[in-house]
């Protein structure tokens, strides 16, 4: 597949245009004492069905050749692209079959049965998602989209970073910086490409949670570099295995680095959140955040702009975090 470019930014921006939630750009006097720089925020958690992955899978899905693939769409997901792809299906009018982990939080099964989607569950510690999904693809005459594997997808992901630029410039802002949350890079590599050409000086930084830094190790040795384990952080929205084709090749060139935080790190961010921002972010949506208020990058007199990425987390979950 080919490389997305500006200009299928450009595109999947008007193909969103009064379907996706336009999320505004805020700040807070808190957050930007606490750190010593203004920072932008951008919540993707108020996006439709709760994370930025409505995006890519509405570009791609808006775009399928129905005749080429009566069996609809399938893909794979721990939560957020899975709820995004039912989501998109339902508005397209086409059948979803979507590969979910056994230990996928329940909200995010929830939202996505309750948008139409078929869930097929797997051990991710003992099952290749993408050869289930695949295996279905074939059997079904449906589409495979990859969660953030695809041109479509990435271009998709990418309008948060064009909106975000254009909210930027009205509030007579120019970003030095862009931070946000990674797992197969399809969300950074999108934004890179939209902030990228509109301002070709500015940052940016993917952030991962500790254990799977995949992203870091590949951008340091060159090749796409794979995680040790499938499972083991609370931030389960970025426990891809491994960096995806077209991402990298985008984000090796593009980011300016990758950073890393803890699960205790992304809990505080989420209290940070709750009490400062009144706003509801789930841990893999949390880390960007999480990265600034423990000093992972130089942010004094400077000017950031932030990504939660989404905000579908468990209520007992996130009630166990608040009380900690």
């Amino acid at each position: 597949m080919r490389l997305p470019t500006f200009d299928d930014v450009a595109a999947a921006s008007e193909r969103l245009t009064g379907v996706a939630v336009h999320t505004p750009l805020i700040e807070s006097s808190a957050l930007n004492a606490r750190v010593g720089a203004r920072i932008l925020i951008k919540p993707e958690n108020l996006q439709r069905m709760g994370a930025f992955k409505f995006r890519g899978a509405y570009n791609a899905i808006s775009r399928l050749d129905r005749e080429k693939w009566p069996g609809g769409v399938a893909t794979c997901s721990s939560g957020n692209h899975a709820g995004g792809v039912a989501e998109a299906a339902r508005l397209c009018g086409i059948a979803a079959t979507i590969v979910m982990p056994e230990d996928a939080p329940e909200n995010k099964l929830a939202r996505t049965r309750a948008a139409g989607a078929e869930i097929i569950t797997y051990d991710r510690q003992k099952e290749d998602r993408e050869a289930i999904a695949a295996e279905i693809s074939k059997d079904r005459g449906a589409c495979y989209i990859s969660p953030y594997d695809h041109p479509d997808i990435i271009a998709g992901q990418g309008t948060a970073g064009l909106e975000l630029m254009r909210q930027a410039r009205a509030l007579g802002a120019q970003p030095d910086c862009l931070i946000a949350p990674c797992g197969g890079g399809g969300l950074i590599a999108g934004l890179a490409l939209a902030v990228r050409h509109l301002s070709p000086g500015i940052e940016v930084y993917a952030v991962e949670p500790e254990g799977f830094d995949d992203h870091a190790r590949s951008l340091a040795s060159g090749r796409r570099e794979k995680n040790a384990a499938l499972s083991g952080s609370i931030c389960d929205a970025l426990l891809a295995p491994m960096p995806g084709e077209l991402t990298f090749q985008i984000n090796a060139k593009a980011l300016s680095g990758a950073l890393s935080v803890s699960d205790d790190e992304a809990r505080d961010a989420i209290r940070f959140a709750f009490n400062e921002l009144k706003l509801v972010l789930e841990p893999g949506g949390a880390v960007a955040l999480a990265a600034l208020l423990n000093g992972r990058m130089a942010t004094k007199d400077r000017t950031i702009a932030l990504i939660l990425s989404g905000g579908n987390i468990d209520g007992d979950q996130f009630a166990g975090i608040l009380a900690a």
